[in-house]
């Protein structure tokens, strides 16, 4: 742990529009407070694409350690940035901007590796299949997650012939073999040994009397309401669930640990701060 990193006081912060639901800022206090980081600080702004330029050039690399990117920025940041990580090259999409001490600015994506972190912390290390439920943001980091654990096909259920040929283009991109199944069809998903709902609220409850008997895993990215009827019904069927939370502390202490330069232990501080945010 670089020593002059972790002591001197430094700022980071979650920009997005809207941002007042993010729980960024719970986590990464709870972080700093568990290791004794008490001069750091992280707060929340409010930024949209046309106001990311001139707040990204107001901050300045002796006071500011990173940034936390949610949507509409993680696309529109990338031109603003000196590099980004091949991680982050492969969905086209950065979550974390590090500030250097020499100037530089650099873009990483920590929900790909956070994906992984929790399905390990489950037990899903690698998997001969499975399928994912949608076509967004979050499903082509769930395609990037799956490039590094799924050995075989992964079958991605869609609404429409754009969202399909996007998923393809994604499943080339990152060495996926990608099969595209209509929407109609997304209770076959449940025959994976990996399911991964990608969603928004509300968008699978009309599947929960298809989940069968016998289920694998299932990581459905919502965490609130949790639990969703979707992981409920899972659960009553004894199958392993994990969930959007799973995913947001997982990634969140990638970005801590490249804000601060500090690898000790900060999960479970930080799953405790959002359990009590979320009541």
């Amino acid at each position: 742990m670089p020593a002059s990193r972790a002591t001197d006081a430094r700022r980071a912060a979650v920009l997005g529009s809207p941002i007042a639901h993010s729980l960024s800022p719970q986590l990464h206090t709870a972080a700093y407070r568990a290791l004794g980081l008490d001069d750091w600080t992280y707060d929340r702004f409010d930024v949209d694409e046309a106001a990311l330029p001139g707040f990204f050039k107001s901050l300045g690399a002796e006071e500011w350690a990173g940034l936390s990117l949610t949507m509409p920025l993680k696309r529109a940041v990338i031109p603003l940035l000196d590099g980004i990580t091949d991680t982050a090259a492969s969905v086209e999409a950065v979550n974390t901007v590090v500030f250097h001490a020499d100037g530089r600015r650099t873009g990483d994506n920590t929900d790909i590796p956070g994906l992984v972190a929790a399905l390990h912390e489950q037990g899903v290390e690698k998997i001969e299949s499975a399928a994912v439920l949608g076509a967004g943001a979050t499903a082509s980091s769930a395609l990037a997650a799956l490039a590094r654990i799924c050995t075989g096909e992964v079958v991605v259920h869609v609404r429409s012939r754009q969202r399909a040929d996007e998923m393809r283009g994604w499943g080339e991109r990152l060495g996926v073999a990608v099969r595209i199944a209509a929407w109609d069809d997304a209770a076959r998903a449940f025959e994976a040994p990996l399911v991964i709902s990608t969603t928004p609220k509300g968008s699978t409850d009309h599947l929960v009397d298809a989940v069968p008997a016998r289920v694998g895993t299932l990581f459905d990215v919502i965490y609130d309401p949790w639990p969703t009827p979707l992981a409920a019904a899972w659960q009553r069927r004894g199958g392993p669930v994990l969930s959007g939370l799973d995913l947001l502390v997982h990634q969140a202490v990638f970005q801590f640990e490249q804000f601060t330069g500090d690898t000790r232990p900060v999960l479970a501080a930080m799953r405790e701060a959002a359990r009590k945010s979320l009541g």
